[in-house]
């Protein structure tokens, strides 16, 4: 039976929201779910010309663009997730939804549009089946707070946490709604808005901790009588880059069909670094591949995804080894217990060893 589900991904200004929506996809299309990404209307519309103020539209009438658009897309995903997509599980991510308006009228405005497009509060809320709402780094995270990856934006960190208290209180009511804090560092929060997210799929979370082994090649064959697996093959090359930031793009998919990622990690003091990563379109992906450092090859590999004793597991095969692979999974903490597959031949725990690192072995060739 096709299950379609519909997320709302939202926040404040500089809230991670931008990565956050890019680990979801990726995440979820290796545990077999096909995924459709349903972009920001505001920043569709802005820099290209259709904006509030200035020579162009009044906020308000800035909102009713918005809204018609966004009813406009939420019907179109639909019936391509309804009717034309053969896949079972599908989830529909909706980077900030109907309700976000809100926060750039006055109550009485946003009655009216509602009105004009014949909902109200509660069915504009209810349309989605869950919302996941990010805090602005302006609250908690201050020294991260940048509007430097969206000209869209132009947000003081007042003015942030003003529209990120609104946002909250937008949503708040929708029967599945998870707000995620600043209260641990970057990394941990994409972590807990990940595992948010599985709670409500009900899925085994992915979980923070990453263990690493490297193991016999296995008979692939063999595998799939013992548990559903779903592979995803990756091409990871890494960027030229300066400053103290490590790049790279990945090329992502299955079947011939592809997305496309770049990740920039950025060292902020020397026990931390704060890694941003955002989906990006093949014209961007193939622009960036002339930026490639040509003294590291890329990584090419076989990602099998599967679930094993209620565990969440990656094995890895790359193209430059035919006797050895690498399997992976995170862990909540270190000390926690692991189930290693009963059809897998390890070698040896790599967790901490720094050869065994991607760019590591895209260098040395060689497990």
């Amino acid at each position: 039976m096709k299950q379609v589900k519909n997320i709302v991904i939202t926040g404040g200004p500089c809230s991670g929201k931008t990565t956050g929506l890019s680990k979801i996809e990726q995440s979820l299309s290796s545990r077999g779910y096909y995924v459709l990404v349903v972009p920001e209307t505001a920043t569709e519309l802005i820099p290209n010309g259709i904006r509030p103020f200035g020579n162009s539209l009044s906020m308000l009438q800035f909102q009713y663009v918005v809204f018609e658009k966004q009813l406009g897309k939420k019907k179109m995903y639909r019936y391509v997730a309804e009717n034309l997509i053969p896949a079972e599980k599908i989830v529909i991510i909706y980077d900030r939804g109907i309700m976000d308006n809100k926060s750039y009228v006055n109550e009485e405005e946003f009655k009216k549009i509602l009105f004009h497009f014949g909902m109200d509060e509660v069915s504009a809320r209810d349309r989605y089946d869950a919302v996941f709402h990010l805090v602005t780094a302006a609250n908690g995270a201050e020294s991260f707070y940048t509007l430097a990856n969206n000209a869209a934006r132009t947000e003081t960190p007042e003015e942030a946490r003003a529209l990120d208290k609104r946002g909250i209180a937008n949503w708040t009511g929708h029967q599945h709604f998870r707000i995620i804090d600043n209260s641990t560092g970057f990394d941990e929060k994409m972590n807990r808005l990940m595992a948010d997210v599985y709670s409500f799929l009900g899925e085994p979370e992915p979980l923070e901790i990453e263990r690493k082994f490297l193991i016999e090649m296995p008979n692939l064959e063999e595998i799939s009588k013992y548990v559903s697996t779903n592979t995803v093959d990756i091409v990871q090359t890494y960027l030229k880059s300066d400053g103290g930031v490590e790049r790279r793009v990945r090329q992502r998919g299955q079947n011939g069909n592809f997305s496309y990622y770049l990740t920039e990690k950025r060292e902020v003091t020397p026990l931390t670094r704060v890694e941003l990563e955002k989906k990006i379109s093949v014209k961007e992906y193939v622009n960036y591949l002339t930026k490639a450092n040509i003294s590291i090859p890329p990584i090419i590999k076989k990602r099998i995804c599967f679930v094993y004793a209620g565990q969440y597991f990656e094995l890895d095969i790359f193209d430059f080894s035919k006797d050895k692979a690498i399997l992976e999974i995170e862990l909540t903490n270190e000390n926690s217990r692991i189930e290693l597959p009963r059809f897998i031949n390890v070698i040896k725990d790599v967790s901490e060893d720094p050869f065994y690192k991607n760019i590591s072995l895209a260098r040395a060739r060689h497990l």
